[in-house]
């Protein structure tokens, strides 16, 4: 597990060093101390402060790992993770949407409603549930697009691969789990 330098930009996103933010909260025992405890904190308030944003109607984009969240002048919300093109509705018309994010020390589970693309300049959302495509004008895909970009060039291929884990997998790793506690 790697550490944190004291002189490194917080995990929690502040935009401050380390030394001046959350090290002196752990210090004090108020903050979780793992990196993926720290993620979670950071995935949960970028949902909250892209929700705040879509409120007001406000474009706003923001990348957090292999995630983008972004809010429109609309008032709609959305969470996309990139190497799957998954996608998850945040707020629509300005109203936020209740968000679950299930985790566990090994994994963090969102549960995506849609897949998107970017069609001929126009974002497409397609439901999971139905495989309804809606096509979404007005979104700021040029944004979305160099976003994407930007975390691709971040990440190699490999990496992004390794970032979703398959259902089955998870089912035949907690069977293993149940197995050895027996």
């Amino acid at each position: 597990m790697a550490k944190i330098g004291r002189n490194e930009q917080c995990l929690c996103g502040s935009g401050r060093k380390f030394k001046h933010c959350c090290l002196i909260k752990q210090q004090a025992g108020v903050t979780p101390t793992t990196p993926e405890q720290q993620f979670k904190l950071s995935l949960n308030r970028e949902i909250a402060q892209i929700q705040k944003t879509a409120g007001e109607k406000r474009l706003k984009i923001r990348e957090l790992g292999v995630f983008v969240l972004f809010s429109t002048v609309a008032g709609d919300a959305w969470l996309l993770e990139i190497s799957e093109s998954d996608a998850l509705q945040l707020s629509d018309q300005g109203a936020p949407l209740p968000v679950v994010i299930d985790e566990n020390p090994e994994t963090i589970e969102i549960n995506w409603t849609h897949t998107f693309g970017i069609r001929d300049k126009v974002f497409e959302l397609t439901a999971y549930a139905d495989k309804t495509v809606s096509p979404r004008p007005g979104y700021p895909t040029r944004e979305i697009h160099a976003a994407i970009a930007r975390i691709k060039k971040k990440f190699s291929a490999e990496m992004l691969g390794r970032v979703h884990v398959a259902a089955e997998a998870v089912a035949i790793a907690d069977e293993g789990a149940g197995a050895d506690k027996d």
